[in-house]
């Protein structure tokens, strides 16, 4: 396992928490979306940013 620096560590607190609030963000978009269209594309771009999340959070483990 590689140790962090305590700037990197703070780096990725950074991200999750910016990867966090866009995941949470898209998904009140896509409950507010009318169109199914609309509303599938930013359940996707949720997703992404979960998968971002995920990805950023298992270099903690």
């Amino acid at each position: 396992m590689t140790v962090l620096t305590e700037k990197e560590l703070s780096t990725l607190k950074d991200l999750l928490s910016s990867e966090e609030l866009l995941v949470k963000k898209f998904k009140m978009l896509a409950s507010q979306a009318e169109k199914p269209e609309l509303k599938s594309q930013l359940e996707s771009i949720a997703n992404k940013h979960q998968g971002h999340f995920n990805e950023l959070y298992s270099k903690l483990s």
